[in-house]
């Protein structure tokens, strides 16, 4: 899949959640379950949501229920977003599997799937950026500021992109290999954390 294709996807995905603009509705996956496609729909949609739980708990005013309840979804979706980058690097793992490697083959400070979680993050600043750029109740100076990092993002779009393509390419090629080190997370281990495994 290119990588124009999989920010078009992301762009589809959060244009899909603005329908209802609300964090409690179902998204609506149009990919066939258990393709690649599926699954890059279900990360940004992750990300989605997870970008407006971290709007609602922003007020000074909210409710302190209300916040620890937004606080352990945040948690949950975290997890959430680490697991299903985890796969993203495992159809990465078995599609390079057979790729034969150059003995100066090195590892990159990333695999695919985490830039590819920047991508999708980025899809959610464009566009929300875009909105803030549109807004006509701003001042001058506010929407100068506005516009000119909304340019610095779509800038950011354009190198992004270029380098996971050229990480693809040299993974194919075999002049890079994947390493995977799995996400080690201790807050919500309740085998790992003492403040859990302390309260027994």
């Amino acid at each position: 899949m290119e990588i124009k294709e999989m920010f078009a996807l992301f762009e589809r995905q959060i244009e899909d959640y603005h329908k209802t603009d609300s964090v409690d509705a179902p998204t609506h996956n149009p990919y066939v379950e258990g393709t690649f496609e599926h699954l890059l729909w279900e990360k940004s949609y992750i990300d989605t949501v997870q970008w407006h739980l971290e709007d609602l708990i922003r007020p000074e005013d909210v409710d302190p229920i209300e916040a620890l309840r937004l606080k352990r979804w945040i948690d949950r979706s975290n997890q959430q977003r680490t697991d299903t980058v985890e796969r993203i690097d495992d159809h990465y793992m078995q599609e390079f599997a057979g790729v034969a490697l150059a003995a100066d083959a090195k590892i990159n400070t990333e695999t695919p799937a985490w830039a590819i979680d920047r991508l999708s993050i980025l899809a959610l600043k464009i566009y929300h950026f875009g909105i803030e750029v549109r807004r006509t109740d701003v001042s001058a100076e506010q929407h100068a500021r506005c516009e000119a990092k909304y340019k610095t993002l779509l800038e950011q779009k354009s190198d992004l992109m270029e380098a996971i393509e050229d990480l693809l390419k040299e993974l194919s090629a075999g002049t890079k290999r994947m390493k995977l080190y799995r996400q080690m997370k201790m807050y919500n281990d309740p085998s790992l954390n003492p403040m859990l495994y302390n309260k027994k």
